[in-house]
């Protein structure tokens, strides 16, 4: 039992690391694309492939943890760990996205100063570190207190668009550029998507209860 409950330790830190790989990715992708710097921008790429690798061997502890008959509170932790890999592998395939962007943005003239797109990044990334670090602390109220922030990232990313939108009416030859912003927006908007999976899960985890479909909970045994 000692071993497992190591066993489970182990899975959580490979969690964190993960975690750590994807906030840093973000954050590099952003840098490259506010400061113009191509170079910054391709090492994201490497970065995602760390995060790949992680991934995969979250994928393998927690098959190897299954096999052992976890009782419920443990099977909760492993099947959360799982699936928070999953968003966190996207994060990083987003950051990946916003880089490639962020290259070709940076060959062209700058279009408008970088303001809303560094704003939405950075509550994404706030969402993130909270949900993770709920996940660290058992604090679910800190974690469901991260749920309803993903609206003000929806909000902020149409309005982006509708303002690009205008850019393109406006001008024609601005039309790839603000194509570029439009997606490096739209991945932010997702990043923020996959810190509310998480959070959602840290509810899981620790109350047994399943919030991601309001009016429609569930709950699990607690053994």
């Amino acid at each position: 039992m000692i071993h497992f409950e190591q066993e489970l330790d182990a899975l959580k830190q490979k969690l964190l690391t993960m975690a750590a790989h994807a906030e840093q990715s973000v954050r590099t992708a952003l840098k490259a694309l506010v400061e113009r710097d191509e170079a910054l921008a391709r090492r994201v790429k490497s970065e995602d492939q760390v995060i790949d690798h992680i991934e995969i061997e979250i994928d393998e502890m927690g098959i190897n943890l299954l096999s052992k008959a976890p009782l419920a509170s443990q099977l909760r932790l492993i099947t959360v760990a799982m699936k928070a890999s999953r968003d966190l592998e996207r994060v990083g395939d987003e950051a990946t996205t916003i880089s490639r962007r962020a290259i070709e943005l940076n060959a062209e003239p700058q279009l408008k100063p970088y303001v809303d797109v560094p704003r939405m990044a950075n509550m994404a990334l706030e969402m993130l570190h909270e949900a993770i670090d709920s996940f660290v602390r058992g604090d679910t109220a800190r974690a469901r207190a991260v749920i309803p922030r993903d609206k003000d990232v929806d909000a902020l990313n149409k309005q982006l668009h509708r303002e690009l939108a205008s850019f393109m009416v406006e001008n024609p030859k601005t039309i790839t550029r603000c194509l570029h912003l439009m997606v490096v927006s739209k991945s932010i908007e997702r990043i923020a998507d996959h810190a509310k999976n998480v959070a959602e899960e840290v509810v899981f985890l620790f109350e047994g209860r399943d919030i991601r479909h309001p009016g429609h909970e569930t709950a699990q045994p607690s053994s």
